[in-house]
Protein backbone atom coordinates (compact mmCIF):
# COMPACT_ATOMS: atom_id res chain seq x y z
CA UNK A 1 0.00 0.00 0.00
CA UNK A 2 1.51 3.10 -1.10
CA UNK A 3 2.17 6.27 1.53
CA UNK A 4 -0.84 8.41 0.68
CA UNK A 5 -3.49 5.39 0.53
CA UNK A 6 -2.18 4.50 3.80
CA UNK A 7 -3.00 8.16 5.13
CA UNK A 8 -6.34 8.33 3.67
CA UNK A 9 -6.92 5.06 5.64
CA UNK A 10 -5.84 5.96 9.06
CA UNK A 11 -7.04 9.43 8.59
CA UNK A 12 -10.76 7.70 7.76
CA UNK A 13 -10.30 5.38 11.02
CA UNK A 14 -9.89 8.27 13.26
CA UNK A 15 -12.47 10.24 11.96
CA UNK A 16 -15.42 7.67 12.26
CA UNK A 17 -14.27 6.56 15.65
CA UNK A 18 -14.29 10.15 16.69
CA UNK A 19 -17.90 10.26 15.48
CA UNK A 20 -19.26 7.29 18.04
CA UNK A 21 -20.34 9.12 20.84
CA UNK A 22 -19.47 7.88 24.01
CA UNK A 23 -21.98 7.16 26.55
CA UNK A 24 -21.90 9.22 29.86
CA UNK A 25 -23.53 8.88 33.19
CA UNK A 26 -25.19 11.77 32.35
CA UNK A 27 -26.93 10.17 29.44
CA UNK A 28 -29.26 7.97 31.90
CA UNK A 29 -32.03 10.13 31.60
CA UNK A 30 -32.62 9.88 27.92
CA UNK A 31 -33.24 6.27 28.53
CA UNK A 32 -36.28 6.99 30.31
CA UNK A 33 -39.69 6.80 28.46
CA UNK A 34 -41.36 4.24 25.68
CA UNK A 35 -39.21 2.07 23.32
CA UNK A 36 -40.24 -0.25 20.26
CA UNK A 37 -38.20 -2.77 19.49
CA UNK A 38 -37.51 -2.21 15.44
CA UNK A 39 -35.19 -5.04 14.64
CA UNK A 40 -32.80 -7.83 16.29
CA UNK A 41 -28.95 -8.98 15.08
CA UNK A 42 -28.36 -12.68 16.04
CA UNK A 43 -25.03 -13.12 16.29
CA UNK A 44 -24.64 -15.01 12.91
CA UNK A 45 -25.30 -11.93 11.64
CA UNK A 46 -29.10 -12.93 10.51
CA UNK A 47 -31.32 -9.80 11.27
CA UNK A 48 -34.96 -10.17 12.45
CA UNK A 49 -37.35 -6.98 11.65
CA UNK A 50 -40.53 -6.23 13.86
CA UNK A 51 -43.03 -4.35 11.70
CA UNK A 52 -45.63 -5.25 14.46
CA UNK A 53 -44.97 -5.45 18.42
CA UNK A 54 -47.19 -6.57 20.42
CA UNK A 55 -45.19 -5.00 23.43
CA UNK A 56 -43.37 -1.38 24.14
CA UNK A 57 -40.95 -1.34 26.96
CA UNK A 58 -41.52 1.79 29.31
CA UNK A 59 -38.63 3.02 30.63
CA UNK A 60 -38.42 5.17 34.25
CA UNK A 61 -34.54 6.07 35.25
CA UNK A 62 -33.23 8.96 37.71
CA UNK A 63 -29.31 10.48 37.43
CA UNK A 64 -28.27 8.19 39.47
CA UNK A 65 -29.41 5.22 37.44
CA UNK A 66 -31.70 3.48 39.22
CA UNK A 67 -35.27 2.66 38.28
CA UNK A 68 -38.04 0.32 36.65
CA UNK A 69 -38.64 -1.25 32.93
CA UNK A 70 -42.35 -2.15 32.39
CA UNK A 71 -43.91 -3.87 29.37
CA UNK A 72 -46.70 -2.40 27.74
CA UNK A 73 -49.46 -4.13 25.64
CA UNK A 74 -51.20 -1.88 22.79
CA UNK A 75 -54.46 -2.38 23.29
CA UNK A 76 -57.35 -1.51 20.29
CA UNK A 77 -58.57 1.16 22.25
CA UNK A 78 -55.77 3.29 22.19
CA UNK A 79 -54.53 2.54 25.77
CA UNK A 80 -51.67 0.15 26.99
CA UNK A 81 -52.06 -3.10 29.38
CA UNK A 82 -48.98 -3.79 31.96
CA UNK A 83 -47.99 -7.27 33.11
CA UNK A 84 -47.61 -5.71 36.56
CA UNK A 85 -44.34 -7.13 36.46
CA UNK A 86 -42.09 -3.79 37.04
CA UNK A 87 -38.43 -4.82 36.37
CA UNK A 88 -35.68 -3.27 39.05
CA UNK A 89 -32.53 -1.80 36.41
CA UNK A 90 -29.73 -0.32 37.73
CA UNK A 91 -27.20 1.49 35.57
CA UNK A 92 -23.61 0.37 35.97
CA UNK A 93 -20.58 1.01 34.74
CA UNK A 94 -17.70 -1.34 33.99
CA UNK A 95 -14.40 0.56 32.41
CA UNK A 96 -15.71 2.19 29.15
CA UNK A 97 -19.08 -0.57 29.03
CA UNK A 98 -22.30 0.42 30.68
CA UNK A 99 -24.67 -2.67 31.88
CA UNK A 100 -28.10 -2.61 32.66
CA UNK A 101 -28.91 -5.10 35.52
CA UNK A 102 -32.35 -6.24 35.69
CA UNK A 103 -34.19 -7.50 38.29
CA UNK A 104 -37.59 -9.56 39.17
CA UNK A 105 -38.93 -11.68 41.75
CA UNK A 106 -38.33 -14.61 39.77
CA UNK A 107 -34.67 -14.07 37.94
CA UNK A 108 -31.45 -11.09 37.75
CA UNK A 109 -30.02 -10.65 34.12
CA UNK A 110 -28.49 -8.06 32.15
CA UNK A 111 -27.87 -5.84 29.09
CA UNK A 112 -25.23 -3.88 27.69
CA UNK A 113 -25.90 -0.50 27.08
CA UNK A 114 -24.81 -0.27 23.50
CA UNK A 115 -26.13 3.15 22.62
CA UNK A 116 -28.44 5.59 23.87
CA UNK A 117 -29.61 8.61 22.12
CA UNK A 118 -32.99 10.86 22.14
CA UNK A 119 -34.92 8.10 19.37
CA UNK A 120 -32.25 5.35 19.78
CA UNK A 121 -31.55 3.16 21.66
CA UNK A 122 -29.12 -0.42 21.20
CA UNK A 123 -29.24 -2.91 23.77
CA UNK A 124 -26.90 -6.31 23.54
CA UNK A 125 -28.36 -9.39 25.89
CA UNK A 126 -25.98 -11.87 27.27
CA UNK A 127 -26.62 -13.94 24.06
CA UNK A 128 -25.01 -11.52 22.05
CA UNK A 129 -28.37 -10.88 20.14
CA UNK A 130 -28.74 -6.99 19.70
CA UNK A 131 -31.84 -5.07 19.50
CA UNK A 132 -32.32 -1.55 18.38
CA UNK A 133 -35.23 0.11 19.24
CA UNK A 134 -36.98 3.52 18.58
CA UNK A 135 -38.44 5.86 20.78
CA UNK A 136 -42.19 5.88 21.01
CA UNK A 137 -45.38 7.84 22.43
CA UNK A 138 -47.78 6.23 24.63
CA UNK A 139 -51.47 6.96 24.23
CA UNK A 140 -51.89 6.47 27.76
CA UNK A 141 -48.88 6.99 30.22
CA UNK A 142 -51.06 6.32 33.17
CA UNK A 143 -50.50 2.48 32.67
CA UNK A 144 -46.94 2.77 33.09
CA UNK A 145 -46.60 3.80 36.45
Amino acid sequence: MNKTKYILLCSLIVWMSSCKKEISVGDYSLLTGYWEIEKAKLPDGTEKDYSFNASVDYFEVNEEGIGFRQKLMPQFNGEYLTNDIPEEIKIEQEGSVFWINYKTDFSEWKEQLMTIKKDELILKNEHDIIYYYKRTDAVNSEDAE
